[in-house]
């Protein structure tokens, strides 16, 4: 579909951009046609099906990028929510971003949607509550504020669970490799490097990025992803290569993670993290409140998460983590288009 517009009705779309981890998120807050669907699940499937064509202006060069990240804010649709938004990447729409909690956030705070504190603690620093309505649920994020500016945050997932553990999936390039599958809002496969022949943190992106895919499209192919509730999230976002430390220590443990279309996360990945450790959890490797902190094998940067809680999703038993990190404002922008250029629809190099 092509991106239609005339005098009367010009497509503008306003975003705030920040970044976690160096990961981007473009927060779209106005612009959008309406979108029809009375639960955010409904909204997401009229967005894929109806308007994908501004996905693609919005996060496809010559306004994004290969690996461009957004987050639309919709109206929520849970009572407890005061936010809610639909992610959007290079291929199309995830169910749970933990970046883009983090940045969202802050914005929420800062942007008057949440206007009081929650409780005041040491150092002058107050806490705000803020509901995140996602399509995997309800995220609760809190947020500290000092001296009138927002900063770090940190987030309690939905119910994250182990799908599978060491798990033999066969493989065309590496033969059959054992991994787990771990869900922490979006399904992942989780595979130490050296059961590849790579170092997480030395080896190039481009194997890196290449391996990874590799083994995403091997668990499609031999592994049923289902989530117990609910349709539409069962389905395998990515894979995260880590650097196999999963045993609890004080020692920072490294991943990468490759989703969508070879899209790579710049930050330890929020969602990431939550699965892992649920899946080092269901595996006895840690405890509840067992901290670790995960880093980025390409950017080093780093987010901390524990599991607090045992639960369970359907017939799984589950936990839920508490992930922390920090997000940053890098601008904001307003974006249209000209009728007459060639290239509106947006375009990818890779």
């Amino acid at each position: 579909m092509d991106l239609k517009m005339d005098k009367k009705e010009k497509l503008m779309i306003e975003t705030i951009e920040m970044h976690t981890g160096g990961e981007p998120l473009r927060i779209i807050t106005s612009g959008y046609p309406e979108i029809s669907g009375k639960t955010i699940l409904e909204k997401r499937r009229y967005l894929k099906n109806n308007l994908d064509h501004i996905r693609r202006f919005l996060m496809l060069e010559p306004r994004g990028h290969f690996d461009q990240y957004g987050g639309l804010l919709v109206k929520p649709d849970h009572p407890e929510a005061h936010i809610a938004v639909i992610f959007m990447h290079n291929e199309g729409y995830s169910t749970m971003c933990g970046h883009a909690i983090f940045a969202l956030g802050r914005f929420a705070v800062d942007y008057g949607y949440v206007k009081h504190p929650s409780r005041e603690g040491e150092d002058g620093i107050s806490y705000y509550n803020v509901n995140i309505q996602c399509p995997c649920g309800l995220v609760r994020a809190e947020v500290e504020v000092q001296n009138g500016k927002s900063g770090a945050v940190r987030f309690v997932s939905v119910p994250a669970f182990a799908v599978a553990t060491d798990v033999k999936v066969p493989t065309e390039k590496y033969g059959t490799v054992v991994l787990d599958i771990g869900y922490g809002g979006a399904f992942y496969a989780l595979i130490p490097d050296h059961a590849l022949g790579l170092n997480v943190t030395e080896s190039s992106l481009k194997t890196l990025i290449d391996a990874a895919d590799h083994i995403s499209n091997a668990v499609k192919k031999h592994i049923r992803i289902h989530h117990p509730e609910e349709d539409d999230l069962s389905f395998l976002y990515g894979t995260i290569i880590t650097d196999g430390k999963d045993d609890f220590s004080d020692e920072m443990t490294s991943n990468l993670c490759v989703f969508a279309n070879r899209q790579v996360d710049r930050c330890p990945t929020g969602s990431g993290v939550t699965a892992r450790i649920a899946v080092q959890h269901a595996k006895s490797l840690i405890k509840l409140g067992d901290e670790r902190v995960f880093e980025n094998g390409i950017t080093h940067s780093t987010f901390t998460g524990k599991a607090v809680e045992k639960t369970t999703c359907g017939s799984y038993d589950a936990v839920r983590v508490e992930v922390s990190g920090r997000a940053f404002y890098t601008g904001r922008s307003t974006f249209t288009c000209e009728d007459e250029d060639p290239l509106k629809n947006g375009f990818l190099l890779n």
